[in-house]
């Protein structure tokens, strides 16, 4: 296999294990202030991604690196056409991860709940940017001859991208809402509270990943790859499956819905865009693709002996943790 086409697919598993893992993470924080009742609940909600979030967030990093190593080109003009995007959506990982460590510092309950609504800020302030930058990846940007976006950060934002960004938040927060179901206490008062906000939550991501699927069709040509779309109509069947499942209470099924939903359209994103990364909208010559923007054979080759060594070793590692962090979250827990 060529090393350009490996190192794509290896972005492409990168950046669909981080919206897997991130993405229910996501979700959790932006749920937290609005099904939790009390500081024990809302206890329970965070050590439920407590051990794992964190390590999440390290598939970002190490997708952004593959990224930069393996085609420098795509990585410098996104920065220039993102870099306000990016840096709001630093913020927001920085006011989470601040808000996870400072929440337990006092016990009144104004200094936990600003705390709470940060964690809501900080997850909900990334889930919406990535939705925005997904589906300008498929729209696709100003990018002239030289490699250079000469637009704006505002042309960034349309209709079509904005209801992107309301579709990742609203997948990302039923994806969180499953894997709360797996999380906490069966007997919990939460788990009938669950039930009756998936199926409100999963209903409206419902109609909003249609109309997104609808706009996409639109506004974009990723469809021309019969695979993108067979994809993408999968992952909406699969959806609605998860919803079925969390509203007959059968949380393991609704899990698995909602991964393969969010799994099933990061690569079918990816594979609309194949062979290209970045989309020239001024003219489809100028787009970058895997041959143009690439590093040297030999980068390459040097690249993908390390990334046969070392991903191996961080899926094992991070499998393992959430193995020896499986059991549930009871009220109990909270007192040790």
């Amino acid at each position: 296999m060529d090393l350009q086409v490996l190192w794509f697919i290896l972005v492409t598993v990168l950046f669909t294990g981080f919206f897997f893992l991130e993405g229910f993470d996501y979700g959790v924080g932006i749920l937290l202030p609005f099904v939790a009742k009390d500081d024990d609940e809302r206890r329970m909600l965070i050590n439920s991604i407590g051990p794992v979030w964190d390590g999440n967030e390290v598939w970002m990093i190490t997708a952004g690196g593959a990224l930069f190593a393996a085609f420098p080109h795509v990585y410098a003009t996104m920065f220039s056409m993102l870099y306000m995007a990016l840096f709001l959506m630093l913020i927001g990982l920085i006011v989470r991860g601040v808000a996870f460590e400072f929440r337990g510092k006092h016990h009144t309950a104004c200094w936990r709940s600003l705390w709470d609504w940060m964690i809501f800020i900080g997850s909900f302030l990334p889930a919406f940017l990535w939705g925005v930058a997904v589906t300008n990846l498929m729209k696709g940007f100003m990018i002239n001859g030289d490699k250079i976006y000469m637009g704006t950060f505002w042309d960034l934002l349309s209709v079509y991208t904005v209801i992107g960004g309301i579709t990742f938040v609203l997948v990302f927060a039923f994806h969180g809402l499953t894997f709360l179901s797996l999380k906490i206490d069966k007997e919990s008062a939460l788990m009938p509270r669950f039930r009756l906000v998936g199926t409100c939550l999963g209903g409206t991501a419902a109609v909003f990943y249609l109309i997104c699927i609808a706009l996409t069709y639109a506004n974009t040509d990723v469809y021309k790859s019969s695979l993108c779309l067979g994809l993408m109509i999968l992952a909406a069947l699969v959806f609605v499956l998860a919803i079925i499942a969390r509203r007959q209470n059968s949380s393991g099924t609704a899990f698995i819905g909602s991964s393969l939903a969010v799994v099933l359209t990061t690569v079918s994103v990816f594979a609309g865009l194949f062979p290209r990364i970045l989309i020239s909208t001024m003219n489809p010559e100028w787009s970058l693709t895997i041959t143009n923007a690439s590093s040297s054979p030999y980068t390459l080759s040097i690249m993908t002996i390390a990334a046969l060594i070392f991903v191996p070793v961080v899926i094992i590692y991070q499998g393992w943790t959430y193995w020896i962090f499986r059991k549930r979250i009871t009220v109990n827990d909270l007192k040790h």
